[in-house]
């Protein structure tokens, strides 16, 4: 047995900060060449999502918003890093306890990277790397901290009389008193200049690994390929939008959100970086003749744009998960009739690069609607955070069961054969948008000034339309509020009071609208799940 007892915690503890560092860096290294997804703290991240209970990702999007997955790799981090840290300070007692750690961490990545969807023996490979080289790093990092064993003293052996320190001499600080040393030990003094080379030299190695890992990932070309791409010019091109549809009141949300601003919730904590050269979507199941098509064939398809609102099942009422856009993209529905969608199919299954599932109601995609295979969005190649290469685009569901990003598959099934990722998670199987409207301005818990206020805000009804918006202050009557012009029932629509007398005190403000079918939204309240929130938006303000 290696016993270092002269290494510090401290020091034994940095010994397996940096001994994880190049572990990582190498595992990260291997993944760009494998697949990027592979990288061991994702594969876990991605089990830990899928593990999660539903209540606690509504926890998780409700509190960090689109921050929930920075919050989760930076939570497996310093969890990764404590334990790092434990297997150095067990390594210096003994370096088959520091093997036997990262032992374990690697079969909880193999494990982890195993029940990933689609995944092969090759997605250990990472792992398998990162493991054994943080083995070899743990070693050396851990031999290099202790001074040669030649300049250490050697125990008394036979029967040599024990040499002592002359009177008032001090004794060396690496001697250690027979009484307490046992056969076989190997005891030497701890060294600081050869575990500060041994640190540099591993940092270096994790810093090189990881930025070679990071190129050979491919977001550069992803990113090149993108900002190349010439966009088609539309077979169908969307009307002009009327010059009522945006109120251009400051503070109010336009008629189109920015891509900058449009929101992302999805379950992908590293963002599927695909080639649009190396894209492929295929369309089989419950099909006469499956097809496949590559980037190339999408865009040389008749491309139509549509203005379509998208809205996420986790938004509270009220909420920012909702956003307006121009699309452009081939329609779905004359895709699956060129395959020949059998009369006994109710369901699409459609599924993401990162393995993620959706299934969509087959009959919304083909009763008419601008359901769209997408490769643009406001006049620019989508985004890669928004779906790039290719996504889906259906008006009047909720993201979960429509807007599939990274689409690489579609297929043609039944719901009473097949589930998506979030129905056996307790949601409903279709999720048609529900009406709702929102309070832009004032803010809640705003302060302003008495006189004439500006109330305004958006309200929505996918695929039907809103008719009207209503506005109350302190459970008075509804007055009607003035909407601005919408060019379809697939987009929201603004709407302003701008005539309310706010006189001191604090006050509440309500909205509610009514759908071209003659809903008007329901006050009671309902959380996300299983289908979408329900409610009034109710903001609070004060006026001194």
């Amino acid at each position: 047995m290696e016993s270092y007892r002269r290494v510090p915690a401290w020091a034994a503890a940095l010994v397996g900060l940096v001994a994880g560092a190049v572990a990582l860096g190498v595992s990260w290294l291997v993944a760009g060449l494998v697949k990027a997804s592979a990288f061991p703290v994702l594969v876990v991240g991605d089990s830990a999502v899928d593990l999660s209970p539903s209540w606690l990702k509504e926890w998780a999007i409700r509190t960090f918003g689109e921050a929930d997955k920075i919050v989760l790799l930076s939570g497996v981090s310093v969890v990764l890093a404590a334990l790092a840290a434990g297997i150095g300070i067990l390594a210096s007692r003994d370096l088959r306890y520091g093997h036997a750690g990262l032992a374990v961490l690697g079969a909880i990545g193999v494990a982890a990277a195993l029940t990933r969807p689609g995944a092969g023996l090759a997605d250990t490979l990472p792992v398998l790397a990162g493991v054994a080289a943080g083995m070899v790093a743990l070693s050396r990092l851990t031999r290099r901290a202790l001074a040669s064993g030649s300049d250490s003293p050697r125990p008394p052996t036979g029967g040599a009389p024990e040499r002592r320190p002359a009177a008032g001499a001090e004794e060396p600080d690496h001697v250690l008193r027979p009484s307490v040393m046992r056969a076989g030990e190997d005891l030497r003094s701890f060294d600081r200049r050869g575990l500060l080379t041994g640190l540099l030299g591993g940092v270096a190695v994790a810093g090189v690994a990881g930025a070679a890992g990071r190129l050979l990932s491919g977001g550069a070309e992803v990113d090149a390929a993108r900002v190349g791409l010439a966009l088609p010019t539309p077979a169908a091109p969307a009307g002009p939008v009327p010059a009522g549809s945006d109120l251009k009141i400051k503070g109010l949300s336009p008629f189109f959100t920015p891509n900058r601003d449009f929101y992302r919730v999805d379950t992908a904590l590293i963002v599927p970086q695909v080639d649009p050269g190396d894209w492929t979507l295929r369309i089989h199941g419950m099909v006469d003749r499956p097809i496949e098509l590559t980037f190339a064939d999408l865009v040389k398809r008749p491309l139509v744009e549509a203005d379509v609102t998208l809205c996420c099942v986790s938004n509270e009422v009220g909420g920012p998960y909702v956003g307006n856009a121009r699309w452009l993209g081939a329609r779905l529905s004359d895709v699956l009739r060129e395959a020949g969608v059998r009369k006994d199919a109710d369901m699409l299954l459609s599924v993401s690069a990162d393995g993620w599932t959706c299934g969509t109601p087959l009959d919304v995609v083909m009763d008419g609607r601008d359901s769209l295979l997408a490769i643009a969005m406001n006049g620019e190649a989508l985004p890669v955070d928004h779906g790039f290469p290719a996504r889906q685009v259906v008006p009047g569901l909720y993201g979960y069961v429509s807007a599939t990003k990274w689409v690489t598959e579609i297929k043609v099934t039944r719901f009473d054969r097949d589930q998506a990722y979030w129905t056996p998670r307790g949601w409903a199987a279709k999720g048609p948008i529900k009406t709702q409207s929102r309070i832009d301005l004032p803010k809640s818990g705003a302060s302003l000034r008495p006189g004439r206020t500006v109330i305004a805000g958006v309200a929505w009804a996918q695929h039907k339309g809103v008719d009207a918006v209503e506005v109350r202050v302190d459970r008075g009557e509804w007055r009607q509020a003035r909407l601005a012009e919408a060019p379809t029932a697939d987009t929201w629509r603004q709407w302003v009071l701008d005539d309310w007398d706010a006189v001191p005190g604090t006050h509440t403000i309500q909205v509610r609208a009514t759908d071209a079918t003659g809903y008007t939204q329901t006050s009671e309240v309902t959380a996300v799940a299983p289908d979408g929130a329900t409610g009034w938006h109710t903001v609070e303000v004060t006026v001194a």
